[in-house]
């Protein structure tokens, strides 16, 4: 039998997901049958799968001990530093600006991610330890292409992650970027409808509304134009996959760099590393309700590490207004 107490970090956590954190390999099947033989106890009380722990309650587990065996290795952050810098930062959030190349989070290719480097930021100043955890662990709210640089959000407690994780759901965060742009776009909020395939690795874009399509609307101001060069202020309405990058191409204007959904002459004649976007601006909603967030209401986050007005500059051998 093993034991936990719930911290402030799993309060509000869904009990079988706080088992299935704190053991390894645990078949589905075994987890739920442990609940129905009642294996599994909060407060020595037979307990529910869909319980919400609360801080405090005692957690006993009657579960083969092979379960438990690499948990902290699985748990355990890898510590490798990550290149990105701080933009802002309290004791529920870390905002930063991710350069491009840096993945958000680690994948196959074994390169260190941003929520690794978040990990070792917040381990080395203190502020988290895996040891001390039993599930939790900081991680980012929102998610930025591999190619795209600019402002990301990092939960440091599971309140926190879960609370802005709701805000961004829920459209409550305006988030706004930079582009360099191919042609001349006319100002103006465009929509269109937007599907992505399961695996698949582009996304598709309808002028007219079809069955399972979502609508997708995009502010598009245009900053500075030379050389056939735009730079572009994009506001997202809503938020779906690789938005600004297809629906500028289907507007007529593919962002530079962007090998993707990009003009592939625009990319030679115009040769960048990688998709030339940045996200340069978070506005929470005013009067948010949630406790926790209530003292971010109007806040806006502005990103002082944008590098495309310098592209834009070298580009086009002009300066941005």
């Amino acid at each position: 039998m093993k034991s936990f107490t719930a911290g402030p970090n799993d309060a509000g956590m869904r009990l079988s997901r706080f088992v299935e954190s704190v053991t390894n390999q645990l078949p589905t099947s075994l987890l739920y049958k442990s609940f129905r033989n009642g294996r599994i106890k909060v407060g020595n009380k037979k307990a529910k799968p869909e319980y919400r722990l609360q801080q405090g309650d005692l957690i006993e587990l009657y579960i083969v001990d092979e379960f438990f065996e690499g948990v902290r290795l699985k748990t355990k952050p890898v510590l490798r530093k990550a290149a990105f810098s701080v933009v802002f930062e309290d004791e529920n959030l870390l905002i930063v600006h991710k350069p491009a190349g840096l993945l958000c989070h680690g994948d196959n290719t074994g390169d260190v991610s941003l929520v690794e480097g978040i990990i070792r930021y917040l381990t080395d100043a203190g502020e988290y330890s895996a040891e001390a955890q039993n599930a939790f662990i900081p991680a980012v709210c929102n998610r930025l292409d591999r190619g795209t640089q600019g402002l990301v959000i990092a939960a440091k407690n599971a309140p926190a992650l879960r609370a802005v994780n709701e805000l961004i759901r829920l459209d409550g965060i305006t988030k706004t970027y930079l582009c360099l742009a191919a042609g001349r776009c006319a100002d103006g909020v465009y929509q269109a409808w937007h599907f992505h395939a399961e695996d698949a690795k582009k996304v598709q874009l309808s002028k007219q509304e079809k069955p399972g399509y979502k609508q997708i609307k995009t502010g598009v101001h245009l900053e500075s134009f030379a050389a056939g060069i735009g730079l572009y202020r994009i506001t997202l309405y809503t938020g779906r996959t690789h938005q600004i990058r297809a629906h500028m191409r289907m507007l007529g204007h593919p962002l530079l760099g962007d090998r993707k959904y990009g003009d592939p002459a625009i990319n030679e004649k115009w040769p960048l590393k990688n998709q030339a976007l940045c996200a340069v601006g978070l506005q929470f909603d005013d009067n948010l309700a949630d406790p926790l967030l209530k003292q971010y209401s109007g806040k806006k986050i502005l990103n002082p590490y944008c590098t495309l007005q310098a592209d834009f500059a070298r580009l086009t051998g002009s300066k941005t207004k």
